[in-house]
């Protein structure tokens, strides 16, 4: 959720109007409350305060690196009031992605391993690419939240967070054809699968223009289908309450969150 790709995002929005696939009747009802999601590019930056909730991102813009500042930035989110009780005072986010054509350019492609689409062997495949987004998800775990939570002092175990995706074109992502697309699921559910199996909720963060370039249309047997929606590109607070009466980026979830820019904060809204 870097500040570049917001004024991307506006930019997409505004051009496309942000055309969205499901039907209006599934969208989340009014707005309440506010929130703010932080994450490395306000490292030694003064937070806001007051907020009802904080969203913390866990990476450092791509989906191998750490957020440097995400100790205490987790120390701010459970600082949060928890006013809203629709939204849990603290979460998080990771970044996304899904390089299998660049794999000859990056050390993190998996070689092995097996998943609902069989065995893994390091090719460009739909296995390779759950393979992929399992690990990223276990990797920012494991080496990044787990450790930065228990230096801060807050809670630790990732049962007890909701994780939301950054799904943006900004990141590496397949491109080309149907199948790319189905590679592209295919890791988001690895990581849906990796979170859910610790116990944690998973949702989607993104745009309905970006979600359909990325992920394409989503199938109710895939992980992804039911899981809600934190929409992003207003630029003011009745846009994005405006947002909450928006599809979901999958069919059976709700739009839980939306955002919006300003002061180069982004602020956040519940939908309820």
């Amino acid at each position: 959720m870097r500040n570049t790709l917001r004024a991307l995002l506006v930019t997409a929005l505004a051009a496309a109007g942000v055309a969205l696939a499901l039907p209006a009747g599934v969208a989340s009802a009014a707005p309440v409350g506010g929130g703010y999601d932080v994450s490395y590019p306000q490292c030694g930056s003064t937070l806001p305060t007051g907020q009802a909730w904080g969203a913390v991102g866990v990476n450092g813009g791509i989906a191998t690196s750490g957020n440097p500042c995400l100790g205490p930035q987790l120390s701010w989110a459970w600082d949060s009031t928890g006013t809203v009780a629709a939204q849990p005072k603290a979460q998080l986010y990771l970044n996304t992605a899904n390089p299998g054509q660049v794999r000859d350019q990056v050390t993190t492609w998996p070689k092995s391993g097996m998943t609902p689409y069989g065995a893994c062997s390091g090719g460009n495949t739909t296995a390779c690419s759950w393979e992929y987004g399992w690990e990223r998800a276990k990797n920012s775990v494991d080496a990044f939240f787990v450790p930065a939570a228990a230096s801060a002092g807050v809670d630790s175990d990732p049962a007890h967070y909701t994780w939301w995706l950054d799904v943006e074109t900004g990141n590496t992502w397949q491109t080309g054809s149907s199948a790319a697309l189905a590679r592209n699921r295919a890791s988001l559910e690895g990581m849906t699968a990796y979170l859910t199996g610790l116990g944690g909720a998973v949702g989607f963060y993104s745009t309905g223009q970006q979600w359909k370039a990325i992920a394409g249309s989503v199938g109710k047997g895939s992980i992804l289908y039911h899981q809600n929606s934190w929409l992003a590109g207003a630029t003011s607070l009745s846009g994005a309450r405006n947002l909450c009466w928006k599809p979901p980026l999958v069919g059976g979830g709700v739009v839980k969150l939306t955002q919006y820019v300003s002061s180069n904060l982004d602020h956040d809204v519940s939908c309820r």
